[in-house]
């Protein structure tokens, strides 16, 4: 029995597990089932360092250059963001257990009941309320093409991918219009031969990034989660930002756009007039699902294909006052993370008996 579970030890998860105790629910049991502190950061390719990343917001409390220092923008996202989180939680005693694997949420009484299993064998928790941050690194997602089967080279996704020394000398068609398959692009390109495949134009945005931008594109995420349609990606908001890599790209004829093929042949992507593309590898840039089947006890589809949402920062599941999905629409970014783990944690605890009241100082640079 425990008044909190928190599924997900990401920043989604640690935002949530700081704020819990200082609206008054001490020891929310934490699940993680990653082998160690890093989220989805974990498995980020070597190349991808803190300068390069999507920006990392600093959890609340104490930053990132707390932890590592100023000079960190040089060190992998994959192992800089893992000894962050790790030294977050020792920091701030929050007992993660590790690894957990929880495999289904139903109802029971007031509350949930989470099964799993773990280290120690099965699980299994009664709280009052839980809160889901399971991101989707952990679903991949490959489209549906026709041949897809019967290509002779290589299918990656870019969720297995590290270096571009693998794809050195080949024919490399990389899918996708997203921030990750332009990195990736760019890298691979300077080993191997390369065609860009797209379903939509891309959209590139020259305009600098500035809070009101943020606000205005969650505020579209958000009207979707709260009328329960699918939340969208974030880039079909905002555009591609044009940084200096992608103009050197564009201008050195790497980053030229072709609409998305209509089939796979054995010997590459076979285009809508008929004409073949050789390639020896096709890397999926195709973004992620949500993960979370082990929600699907609790039946939260509604007929529009997402799940209704409702709160101040849309983070509680509409009819479920004690179950709140972080990382999930408006809150599936660093700095929305943030924000929304310390609105869950006042609303769970305004729910399940905590003061529903900030009992301390939640430290510097936090988002109120």
């Amino acid at each position: 029995m425990t008044d909190v579970v928190v599924v997900g030890a990401g920043q989604a998860g640690l935002s949530a597990a700081y704020f819990l105790p200082r609206f008054g629910i001490e020891n929310p049991v934490v699940l993680d089932h990653n082998a160690g502190p890093g989220g989805a950061w974990r498995q980020r390719w070597p190349s991808l360092t803190l300068r390069s990343a999507n920006h990392v917001h600093d959890l609340p409390g104490w930053g990132l250059q707390d932890a590592l220092g100023t000079d960190c923008d040089d060190v992998p996202a994959a192992t800089g963001v893992a000894r962050y989180f790790g030294a977050y939680e020792e920091r701030f005693g929050i007992d993660v257990h590790r690894p957990a694997h929880v495999a289904s949420v139903s109802r029971c009484d007031d509350g949930y009941l989470v099964a799993g299993h773990g280290a120690e064998g099965p699980f299994e928790y009664r709280a009052a309320a839980l809160i889901n941050c399971t991101g989707t690194w952990d679903r991949p997602f490959w489209p549906t093409v026709p041949g897809a089967p019967s290509f002779r080279g290589t299918q990656v996704h870019a969720h297995d991918y590290r270096t571009p020394e693998p794809f050195a000398g080949k024919r490399v068609a990389v899918v996708g219009a997203g921030i990750t398959a332009v990195q990736l692009l760019l890298e691979i390109a300077e080993v191997a031969e390369t065609a860009w495949f797209t379903r939509r134009e891309v959209q590139w945005d020259t305009t600098p990034f500035d809070p009101d931008k943020g606000r205005r594109a969650v505020a579209r995420v958000e009207e979707r989660v709260r009328a329960g349609l699918p939340p969208g990606s974030v880039v079909s908001v905002t555009g591609l930002p044009m940084t200096d890599a992608m103009r050197r790209g564009i201008e050195a004829g790497v980053l030229v756009r072709r609409p998305m093929f209509t089939a796979l042949t054995p010997d590459g992507p076979q285009l809508a007039d008929g004409s073949l593309v050789a390639a020896d590898v096709i890397l999926w840039c195709t973004g992620f699902r949500y993960s979370m089947d082990h929600l699907a006890p609790l039946n939260l589809r509604s007929p529009g294909g997402g799940i209704v949402m409702t709160g101040p920062l849309a983070t509680e599941v509409a009819g479920e006052p004690r179950l709140h999905l972080l990382g999930y629409g408006p809150s599936a970014s660093t700095i929305g993370a943030n924000r929304a783990g310390r609105e869950a944690a006042r609303a769970v605890a305004a729910v399940v008996g905590g003061s529903g009241e900030s009992g301390g100082s939640s430290g510097p640079g936090v988002l109120g």
